[in-house]
């Protein structure tokens, strides 16, 4: 007996579970009117309290009445980012006088969450956060909320005011932070800064709000186009993130937007559309009116566009895993690629660019790499392989080419940017870590040098300075 109980006096036991408890049941009383079979459905998830993790500058300080944002991003008990929604997040700000506030929980269907408050007053408060009633990793945060956030901007030791990622509703003008410059000295000073110069969105349907935004372009004459999925329209920006205007009605006819995700500008002025599940693309005149579509019959479910040099229209068919070019009017000028993973072959190909040689850059989602292929389509070279090291992809996604033919890649997987020399050789990374991405997707230069890329997760689109 005695021997028995030391033996598990010893054993060690799990501090934390490996599992939650919710299992619950959502009633659906509609669906018993439509069907016997349709009482509705159970819900799930492996997401654990002590895994998951809060982000954003909102945990350590924020400014008295401006909305600031935290995200939550959930986990499983091995660590490994949970891909779905639904878990059961509480939030309660609480005051050393004693009172609480309790926020809603934003679920962004995608296992990250993200949780808005305004701080009302000057002072010290504490944030709670909570999955399945367990505090999260680092939970509870202490905050703290003045009028104002001075941060020093160069060497003259001025001081601007700088707001909150979170207050990117639809009238604000984007927040800015300060130039880095690539200084390790300066980062080591204040380690949140990154090469972010503003972003602009949260999620939502209006203006300047966004649901899974997808392709970005940029026009010569300073404008920024996004493609938000889920609205199904295309919002324009001018290049400092002003609200210029939207357009786009939901729908399977033609001039209609069912699922944008790619979107381009013709040097004409034209605004093209790859719609996935309308399996077309639509032509739209410069202030949104439509034109004419292409593709139709051919393509099976177009993601990314982009036009060559001689101004055809290049789409990535991702769902067929090839690549067409057409002429504007819609004549079929080449086809090359399918399934597979050979060279001359795509696993869910995502985005196209063009570089100066007018030959077509394809980021090839599963396969984990970036090709490249000349005008009439034939291979000449990839670069990139599975993994987190300098110049492997997770997933690669939007790409981009600067003026000196260097190659901009989103890696989805990974949330960062990699870029790269003309031949594939791997040269730097644009510094994203203070306000991480989550999902990166499309990218694209604006006309004054910067790199805009669609930060999918966030629901934002984000503005880094780039610097060669």
């Amino acid at each position: 007996m005695s021997e028995s109980l030391t033996k598990l006096a010893n054993q060690e036991l799990p501090l934390q579970p490996g599992e939650n408890d919710q299992l619950d049941f959502l009633v659906e009383t509609e669906g018993l009117k439509k069907s016997i079979h349709n009482l509705g459905s159970i819900v799930t998830t492996n997401a654990v309290a002590s895994e998951t993790v809060a982000t954003g500058e909102g945990l350590r300080q924020c400014v008295v009445g401006v909305p600031t944002s935290v995200t939550i991003t959930t986990k499983d008990k091995d660590g490994e980012l949970c891909k779905m929604g639904n878990a059961v997040i509480t939030a309660e700000i609480s005051t050393p006088e004693g009172s609480v506030c309790r926020g809603n929980v934003l679920d962004n269907k995608n296992g990250t969450y993200e949780y808005l408050f305004t701080a009302p007053k000057e002072g010290s408060f504490t944030l709670s956060l909570r999955l399945y009633d367990q505090h999260i990793k680092g939970s509870p945060f202490k905050i703290r909320a003045t009028e104002s956030v001075d941060v020093s901007a160069g060497t003259e030791g001025t001081k601007k005011r700088l707001k909150s990622p979170g207050s990117g509703h639809v009238k604000q003008k984007a927040y800015r932070r300060p130039a880095s410059m690539y200084s390790t000295g300066k980062r080591k000073e204040n380690p949140i800064e990154d090469d972010l110069i503003f972003r602009i969105g949260t999620k939502g349907r209006n203006k300047g709000e966004f649901t899974n935004l997808q392709g970005v372009a940029a026009s010569s004459l300073g404008k920024v186009l996004i493609a938000d999925s889920n609205n199904q329209c295309v919002q324009i920006f001018s290049n400092d993130g002003l609200f210029k205007s939207r357009f786009g009605v939901r729908g399977r006819s033609p001039g209609q937007l069912q699922r944008p995700t790619g979107v381009a500008v013709h040097p004409n002025g034209d605004i093209i559309i790859a719609d996935y599940d309308n399996k077309w693309v639509s032509i739209f005149s410069s202030d949104g009116k439509f034109k004419s579509k292409i593709g139709s019959g051919k393509l099976m479910g177009p993601k990314g566009v982009s036009v060559d040099r001689n101004g055809h229209i290049i789409v990535v068919d991702n769902k067929a895993c090839c690549v067409f070019i057409f002429q504007p009017n819609g004549k079929l000028v080449t086809k090359f690629g399918n399934r597979g993973n050979g060279d001359q072959q795509f696993a869910g190909p995502h985005f196209a660019a063009v570089n100066h040689n007018n030959e077509t850059i394809v980021t090839d989602f599963h396969n984990h790499s970036v090709k490249v292929f000349n005008t009439e389509g034939a291979f000449l070279l990839k670069f990139g392989s599975n993994g987190e090291g300098n110049g492997q992809f997770n997933a690669p996604t939007g790409v981009a080419v600067d003026v000196n033919g260097n190659i901009i890649v989103a890696d989805w997987g990974n949330s960062r940017i990699q870029v790269f020399d003309g031949s594939g050789s791997f040269l730097s990374y644009i510094n994203t870590s203070a306000d991480p991405l989550y999902g990166p997707q499309g990218l694209a230069l604006t006309s004054d040098g910067h790199v805009v890329v669609a930060d999918s997760g966030n629901h934002c689109f984000k503005v880094y300075r780039y610097l060669q």
